[in-house]
């Protein structure tokens, strides 16, 4: 669609049906989003002032509700995902190369010609070579794009904004070179890689299969390689409830060791009992 088209449709409330469907009734938040999105097309416009014709994407953040690394363990998980999310407004292109902008973060480059592991890069440009790398893998055909994001899910505050952007670049991949064949579970599957082979951090699929899956999701772990979900339709406000996030402004953003640390130590109480994970005992 049109640059120019989009800001017509989002500044005439055209789009106001989705962001209903992605963020809530509450106006104060539906007000917000029609900002959000405005400002993050004329960003983009600024950014790349060569390109016309743009898609908008979005991928949330999540919250556990019930078991946390549980995951790697085999275990079971109660999760959902959230209305604070990563969104991009993306051009595609035959550059042979991915260029992406983030709001607050610096403008990087990914070549297609060069998907190799990086040893000394560990930041947000070896996680889009890695899914790039997984898409190839798997006979997908890629090719460029200019992508502009910004992110209500906060690094660091435990609503995993990594797994939302990894679910996010996927996304744009699979729906725009790939028309949406290889689904949200495998989404989830390439995030996952590309944070444990690329970004070097040993985490489970929990956060990318929550992000990617959507909704209010039980997901069983059992067979790691294909989790069993099951997905609920539930009103919490109905029934009384509010599912509450809060701001400590706190951030485990450079806490990697210690997450490793966890994995680690439930592993070692596992073969304590002769088992290779805990729910073996």
């Amino acid at each position: 669609m049109n640059i120019n088209t989009v800001l017509y449709k989002l500044e005439n409330d055209e789009f106001s049906d989705v962001f209903r469907q992605l963020y809530g009734d509450m106006k104060s938040d539906l007000d917000y989003q029609k900002k959000r999105y405005i400002n993050l097309v004329d960003s983009f416009g600024k950014f790349y002032p060569h390109r016309e014709d743009v898609k908008i994407f979005s991928a949330p953040g999540r919250t556990e509700i019930g078991g946390n690394h549980t995951d790697h363990q085999h275990g079971c998980v109660l999760a959902a995902a959230v209305n604070l999310d990563a969104a991009a407004v993306v051009s595609f292109h035959n550059d042979n190369v991915i260029r992406i902008k983030s709001e607050g973060y610096d403008f990087f480059t990914v070549s297609l010609d060069d998907l190799g592991v990086h040893e000394n890069e560990k930041g947000t440009a070896a996680i889009v070579r890695g899914i790039v790398s997984r898409f190839y893998e798997m006979g997908v055909e890629i090719g460029g794009f200019d992508a502009y994001c910004t992110s209500d899910v906060l690094s660091g505050s435990g609503i995993s904004s990594s797994a939302a952007f990894e679910t996010l670049i996927g996304t744009i991949i699979d729906s725009h070179y790939n028309n949406g064949r290889i689904g949200a579970v495998e989404i989830a599957k390439i995030g996952q890689y590309a944070e444990n082979v690329y970004f070097c951090k040993n985490s489970g699929l929990m956060d990318q299969m929550v992000s990617s899956v959507g909704g209010l999701v039980e997901i069983d772990f059992a067979d790691t390689e294909n989790p069993r979900i099951n997905s609920f339709s539930f009103d919490f406000e109905q029934a009384g409830y509010s599912l509450c996030i809060t701001d400590t402004k706190g951030s485990h953003e450079n806490l990697t060791d210690d997450y490793v640390a966890v994995r680690s130590e439930m592993e070692a109480v596992a073969k304590y009992f002769d088992k290779r994970f805990l729910r073996q005992v």
